[in-house]
């Protein structure tokens, strides 16, 4: 038997909110523009349920269903800003203080001629 990924059973309370809120953006975004789910199925080449699974936010959908939806209603754009390095200021500070403390050891003079 397959062991199930906790995290896609019972993932943390901000992640589980973001998920379930960008599910029902792209369910926004397909209503917008007149589709059924079955026409988002078949333009991204998948089933109605992947859809509906996204739509409803669970993390047990793959990303390429997020992925391929955004695509879809011309939104993919916003997925390539995601943890962008340039912006991750946390990452950054932490990489500036790893590099202060970095101090090369000195060998000193070698005077083995």
């Amino acid at each position: 038997m397959v062991a199930r990924n906790k995290l896609q059973l019972a993932p943390p309370f901000p992640v589980e909110r973001t998920m379930k809120r960008l599910g029902e953006n792209l369910r926004i975004a397909r209503i917008r523009r007149n589709m059924t789910i079955a026409d988002a199925a078949e333009r991204i080449g998948t089933g109605p349920r992947a859809v509906m699974d996204a739509e409803k936010g669970k993390a047990s959908t793959g990303v390429v269903v997020y992925a391929a939806l955004l695509w879809l209603y011309d939104q993919l754009h916003q997925l390539e800003e995601v943890a962008d390095p340039s912006k991750d200021t946390e990452g950054m500070a932490f990489e500036m203080a790893k590099m202060r403390t970095r101090v090369r050891k000195s060998r000193g003079l070698d005077s083995d001629f």
